[in-house]
């Protein structure tokens, strides 16, 4: 059995470990830069255009005129019933949270390609500050339902 020691100086260890450090940087930089190019532009939703345009991009065929356009100001501190729906938003990425305090407006429309309902079927796309915030999918009535905004897959 061989044993090797070796004995280093303070600015050998002190090297060393700039060394080190650099190089875990280094692989920390591109690891996180393997998204690639330049971050997805914002979506801005000014327009009542812009807004069906979103609502298309996800699936969604609507009437091209909202029949309802609310705006209300987001209170301080989300209390019921903002809590609960503000959980149904994050499983698509929404915070309503960020939006405490401020004005947001919220688009109904009707929707005409939910799978299985010719009718009855309604959209609500909140905006705050031109961004989306949140959004829901439903239908009011004994069967109704309330859901993401995520188009449901065929059964």
């Amino acid at each position: 059995m061989v044993i090797w020691t070796a004995r280093f100086s303070k600015r050998a260890k002190a090297v060393l470990l700039l060394i080190v450090l650099a190089l875990t940087a280094a692989v920390v930089f591109l690891l996180l830069g393997r998204g690639g190019g330049e971050p997805a532009p914002a979506i801005t939703l000014a327009a009542n255009e812009d807004r069906v345009a979103y609502l298309q991009s996800l699936g969604w065929e609507v009437e091209p005129e909202p029949v309802e356009t609310l705006q209300f100001l987001l209170p301080e501190e989300l209390t019921e019933p903002y809590v609960t729906y503000n959980e149904l938003q994050a499983e698509q990425g929404f915070d309503l949270s960020a939006c405490c305090g401020k004005q947001v407006s919220r688009y109904t429309y009707t929707v005409t390609n939910y799978p299985g309902r010719a009718e009855g079927v309604q959209v609500n796309l909140y905006v705050c500050e031109e961004m989306p915030v949140a959004g829901d999918i439903l239908c009011a009535g004994a069967d109704g339902f309330q859901d993401t905004l995520a188009f449901p897959e065929a059964p």
